[in-house]
């Protein structure tokens, strides 16, 4: 992988504690291209078991949000609960925590001995909306919310985020936001759409569309279906449920959620591109430059440079959330490894960056 970042003793602290950025990642031969990568991830890899406790928090608006908590009571390395260092994990644009690559982050954090939340967004982790409202790319309410409730019950505990896909997007929009006035130490970015106009206009394409496109479009369509009842208060539901790509759904139902005079508005407040110069904290982003999600050329490698914060690790192979590797890839991927190593890093060995 290429390893973009401007600030050496970041860059040598990755090199001997996550060595991993270092590695030669080899895809899986028979399966490389990223658009493979990104069909097959779901169905090849394994699922561990992981027994969450739910709990569920009251926003300002009157709405709730669905944490799934993974405690680790039983690890050695951290027996006191309330120093145990503590991962926040935000999953992809219809994900939850049943998503394979989220139980493979739990498992990874299961061994460290570390305990993880889960943030599902509103709406799709089989608890009622309570408001007309669900979640976008753009609105970090949300999560501020959940950051602040995490941290004030474990306020002595180390705690960072990693967040995939959509969720790596909004992460990045927090930190953007907040510079270092967050409890986080750190942040690990997977997959991250960079510029939403870029990322729509990529999975417009014909064979993109007909392998992504649509299928996402009714992944949301089918997140929202089920409480109809509540959001035809605001919206017109059949024009909704017409659209056939993701900015015709954007359009009709996201950006007007938000008050966004229009869909450019929303995508270029959702591009986390814009907000990187203001990221406070250490982070890791993981891309591959054949994403069709987040195409090579919308990769922010300049603004990347401008901040001494900022590491950005390139595949030329891996795909979207993909990352494979092996010949028969059902464990642990690059990104898994990827991850593992950064969070132990930062957990174990973080006041060597802390003081850059």
């Amino acid at each position: 992988p290429q390893l973009v970042a401007s600030n050496d003793r970041f860059c040598r602290f990755l090199e001997e504690y996550c060595p991993v950025v270092t590695e030669t990642y080899y895809p899986t031969i028979w399966c490389w291209e990223g658009r493979v990568q990104t069909l097959l991830r779901p169905f090849i890899t394994s699922r561990p078991q992981v027994q969450y406790r739910n709990e569920l928090i009251k926003t300002a608006d009157g709405g709730q949000i669905s944490l799934d908590w993974f405690d680790n009571n039983d690890s050695s390395y951290y027996p006191d609960a309330s120093t145990r260092p503590t991962v926040l994990l935000l999953p992809g644009l219809t994900g939850t925590s049943k998503e394979s690559y989220i139980l493979h982050m739990i498992h990874q954090s299961e061994t460290l001995g570390y305990r993880c939340v889960v943030f599902n967004n509103r709406g799709i982790a089989g608890e009622e909306l309570l408001t007309p409202r669900t979640y976008c790319a753009a609105n970090t309410e949300d999560l501020e919310a959940v950051i602040h409730h995490v941290h004030s019950l474990h306020p002595s505990a180390p705690f960072m985020a990693a967040g995939v896909s959509m969720g790596g997007m909004l992460l990045l929009n927090y930190l953007g936001k907040t510079g270092r006035d967050t409890p986080l130490m750190a942040a690990a970015i997977f997959s991250a759409g960079w510029n939403v106009f870029e990322s729509v206009e990529s999975l417009e394409k014909p064979l993109n569309w007909l392998l992504f496109n649509y299928y996402l479009t009714t992944c949301l369509q089918s997140s929202i279906s089920r409480h109809r009842q509540m959001l035809e208060k605001l919206f017109d539901m059949d024009l909704v449920m017409k659209a056939r790509t993701v900015r015709e759904f954007d359009k009709q139902f996201t950006s007007v959620m938000f008050g966004y005079r229009s869909i450019d508005d929303y995508y270029e407040d959702a591009s986390p591109c814009r907000k990187l110069k203001s990221v406070g904290i250490p982070v890791l982003c993981l891309n591959s430059v054949d994403d069709v999600f987040s195409p090579a050329h919308a990769i922010p490698v300049e603004t990347a440079k401008q901040n001494a914060n900022v590491a950005l690790v390139l595949t030329s192979c891996g795909g979207h959330i993909g990352f494979l590797e092996g010949i028969w890839p059902r464990k642990c991927t690059y990104m898994d490894r990827v991850f593992k190593q950064f969070v132990q890093a930062v957990f174990e060995h973080g006041n060597k960056i802390f003081s850059m």
